[in-house]
């Protein structure tokens, strides 16, 4: 007798942790996606070596070799024969002459 109410409860409290489960994966897969958190903010009229960095996705004291790269990868993502912005794009080429150390006494064309 002790048994089968020992059996029951042990079914009753695997029921309700499957029902938790349950409830719990649901309630996960109807969350929202969280989007990637980006920079918020515009651009300061004149480029500084922090804003360069942030645009580029690398830190400040990075190798010259991290840094075309870096510049690469986000033209190619931005480039305005694809559509995007000229703007933007000379704001990315602005950043990589700053980080490389060629900075021109005028900021952006824009």
């Amino acid at each position: 007798m002790v048994t089968a109410l020992i059996g029951g409860a042990a079914v009753a409290a695997a029921a309700y942790a499957a029902k938790y489960g349950i409830r719990a994966w649901q309630a996960f897969k109807a969350r929202p996606p969280t989007l990637r958190k980006f920079y918020e903010g515009g651009f300061q009229p004149t480029m500084t070596r922090r804003e360069a960095a942030l645009i580029l996705g690398v830190r400040e004291s990075v190798p010259i070799t991290k840094v075309r790269e870096a510049h690469r990868r986000v033209m190619v993502a931005n480039h305005p024969d694809a559509g995007d912005s000229h703007y933007l794009a000379s704001k990315i080429n602005e950043a990589k002459e700053t980080l490389l150390g060629r900075t021109k006494s005028s900021s952006s064309a824009f």
